[in-house]
């Protein structure tokens, strides 16, 4: 098998648009056919479809199989954005579970330290899998935590802790960082870091303020969406745009 980075970059040849499907609602069986209905409805505008939380807490094993199994048929990559950030044990024992539930990649959080998110890329890219490293979050409060002045404990200089975040992620080769649109500078800082050697997942457009074109023209090489698209009186329609936008870029 492919690594992650390739298969989605395969899947961006036709749109660089993540759906973040973040549904709410507690009915199990609505849960997951509305998110089959958006594979089969929105499929064709994306690369790839994220689960938070939303999804993954209420539906088992075999319905997220099952979802992660008509993503795939559909040609999408699948990312679990659980924002991973624990003790090495725990996280192994986590990817696993992810693994065996067909899941492309995991966002995981560096904030665990470098040594264990080593571990969670070397674990994943044995397993053909990704690694995508939070380094910026999109919402209005992300700023408060992710602008602190932190030593970064290799060289003994302060920095923020987003840059502290980069120069790990850059280090260890994960796939991707996940920076918000709402920091398009940060984006383009990051492009410039990168060099290509890993790619840039921007959340927060429209609904959190982040502009789409200022997020790709900064650097980005996807967009994630939710609740623009979700939300919207016409998903597909919305899906569409955004995905002609990508392919301007």
């Amino acid at each position: 098998m492919s690594s992650f980075r390739k298969r989605i970059q395969s899947s961006s040849s036709t749109s660089s648009i993540i759906l973040a499907n973040d549904l709410d609602g507690t009915n199990l069986e609505l849960l997951e056919k509305q998110t089959l209905k958006n594979i089969k409805t929105l499929g064709k505008y994306l690369c790839a479809i994220k689960f938070n939380f939303h999804i993954l807490l209420p539906l088992g094993e075999k319905s997220i199989k099952k979802i992660n199994k008509a993503a795939h048929d559909f040609g999408l990559q699948t990312i679990a954005d659980i924002k991973l950030n624990d003790i090495g044990n725990t996280n192994m024992v986590t990817l696993q579970r992810l693994w065996n539930s067909e899941f492309d990649a995991v966002i995981a959080n560096p904030i665990m330290g470098p040594e264990n998110l080593s571990q969670l890329v070397k674990n994943a890219h044995g397993n053909s899998k990704g690694v995508i490293a939070l380094v910026h979050m999109s919402h209005p409060g992300a700023k408060l935590g992710y602008g602190l002045r932190v030593q970064d404990p290799s060289s003994g200089k302060m920095s923020n802790i987003h840059d502290l975040f980069l120069k790990w992620s850059y280090s260890l080769h994960v796939d991707g960082i996940v920076v918000g649109a709402t920091v398009p500078k940060l984006i383009e800082l990051s492009a410039k870091k990168a060099k290509g050697r890993f790619d840039i997942y921007s959340p927060g457009v429209g609904t959190q303020g982040g502009d789409p074109s200022d997020a790709l023209d900064a650097g980005a090489n996807y967009l994630i969406v939710g609740r623009s698209i979700l939300n919207a009186k016409n998903p597909q329609s919305e899906a569409q745009k955004l995905q002609e936008l990508t392919l301007r870029s």
